[in-house]
């Protein structure tokens, strides 16, 4: 579909905005590309394409750069793809998933001994000395447990999947308390990606949620996008 040792990296965030390569025409099988049909496209400053290959097509999997502002006029004439169309995304030998990578992001797990309590409602869920903490840039500090520290009997099996390029894909359960069942409370990556191989199986609660005590002393729940 595309090919190129001239690919540009984009970074931002929001509506339809994720990190994205995107290359230049002569590099895109764009005999393989027809307009969309016209209607709200997905990506901003971009005109969408429909990918037809051996009969089949993937509707809106390619996105053609057109009149971004001055801030991104670098971007005109380039082409990029949408990451849930189907398509395999490779960066030299290795093949990227959910979106690029944003080279200024961060994600670093170090175990802990600190003393880790998660509560909701005045009811304990889980109690750690093992936890590991793990940092990700712009994001409150994650802890994560062993399963055998968490009160498994609470844990409600959940059919939500998510992806992450950082860690890989996470599973999840959701938290029964009392007659209230909370969903996708906590979750866990059973194989995460080579670069993050210290979480694997272990298991995290939404801090935006919860009731977190370090060492004794209770942590203001953060505000993020996951805040309920």
């Amino acid at each position: 579909m595309a090919d190129s040792q001239r690919a540009q990296l984009l970074t931002w965030y929001g509506p339809g905005m994720l990190p994205t390569y995107c290359l230049p025409a002569p590099d895109v099988r764009t005999d393989l590309l027809a307009p969309s049909t016209p209607g709200a496209g997905a990506v901003p400053f971009t005109v969408d394409h429909d990918l037809v290959v051996d009969g089949r097509t993937f509707p809106r999997a390619a996105h053609l750069f057109r009149d971004p502002p001055d801030e991104l006029r670098a971007l005109e004439g380039l082409w990029t793809f949408a990451w849930d169309a189907g398509l395999s995304w490779f960066e030299e030998a290795l093949e990227v998933h959910v979106h690029a990578k944003d080279p200024s992001k961060r994600v670093d797990v170090v175990p802990s001994d600190r003393h880790v309590r998660i509560e909701l409602d005045g009811v304990v869920l889980a109690e750690s000395d093992r936890a590991h903490a793990l940092f990700e840039t712009t994001l409150p500090t994650r802890w994560y447990l062993p399963l055998e520290d968490v009160r498994q009997e609470l844990l409600v099996p959940s059919d939500t999947v998510s992806h992450c390029p950082y860690k890989g894909a996470a599973s999840y359960w959701s938290v029964r308390v009392g007659d209230t069942v909370h969903g996708d409370l906590a979750w866990f990556y059973p194989d995460p990606v080579p670069e993050c191989p210290r979480i694997a199986g272990l298991v995290c609660f939404l801090d935006e949620a919860i009731d977190l005590v370090l060492d004794g002393v209770p942590q203001e729940r953060p505000r993020t996008p996951w805040s309920r």
